[in-house]
């Protein structure tokens, strides 16, 4: 099957999908084209057991500007409403897929393209790396889940700072924050980011795509509810082949070969 266009690259390298998004010209800005070739993407990395991690890059100098701003002024209110809506459907694909999704950010991210970011599982970024939330420099409020992701992780105080002001955040001040995960020299950016998927891609996947679930439920369900839902899910991981795998080889005093199963 042959995934992907024009606007966005898609290979699939043993357990590890790889989506480039590829309008470099304009520093990866969204179009409609790109974002349904990454539903389309999304949607086979979750029927296909063999493809375990996807990893979410930019071509050329930057990870994504977000919206495309040489084109703002021109499109109608139905155009942005159903814009919007394939990117609200598409951040869902990514928080609902049950396989770590991993941003792998060099240049700026920058408005819906930084939100983009955030909706992933894990961030790694070069060490050049800004992000920003434009949208107040064209008058807009964020789109992607701006709202939702930064004031969960920063509060709402900060979060309101970062959207009122539009202002860069340098990639040190991203880690301090916690908004991302890794930072590496630009040159061993791509490398270091396949090694990453490709030991979580070894991991145990039917349970870190529980334990994605749980901690995206957390964010807004209570103690006792994510507390009963861990006691349900380890009652079914129990079950598992995994499982079973891990303790045996921890008995054999051997790393687990898991096969997500």
């Amino acid at each position: 099957m042959r995934l992907g266009n024009e606007h966005v690259v898609v290979q699939v390298s043993g357990p590890v999908m790889s989506c480039v998004l590829n309008r470099p010209d304009s520093l990866n800005a969204f179009s409609d084209q790109m974002i349904l070739g990454l539903h389309e993407a999304l949607g086979e990395a979750k029927k296909n057991d063999d493809i375990k991690v996807v990893m979410l890059s930019g071509a050329g100098r930057a990870f994504s500007a977000g919206g495309d701003v040489k084109n703002m002024g021109e499109a109608s209110a139905q155009d942005i409403y159903d814009h919007v809506g394939l990117l609200n459907e598409l951040i869902l694909m990514i928080k609902q897929l049950p396989k770590p999704v991993i941003a792998v950010v060099h240049g700026y991210a920058a408005g819906a393209g930084f939100n983009l970011a955030l909706a992933c599982d894990q961030i790694l970024a070069g060490e050049e790396s800004k992000f920003v939330l434009s949208f107040a420099q064209v008058g807009l409020v964020a789109d992607g889940g701006g709202h939702y992701f930064l004031s969960r992780m920063l509060g709402p105080y900060r979060a309101k700072e970062l959207l009122f002001r539009a202002e860069p955040i340098p990639v040190e001040t991203a880690v301090e924050w916690g908004l991302i995960n890794r930072i590496f020299p630009l040159d061993r950016l791509e490398d270091e980011a396949m090694n990453y998927a490709l030991s979580l891609s070894k991991g145990p996947g039917r349970a870190m795509g529980m334990m994605k679930r749980i901690v995206d439920e957390a964010e807004k369900a209570d103690l006792a509810a994510i507390l009963e839902q861990e006691r349900v899910t380890q009652t079914m991981m129990v079950t598992t082949n995994d499982h079973l795998e891990g303790v045996q080889a921890f008995k054999e005093k051997r790393k687990p070969v898991f096969a997500g199963k």
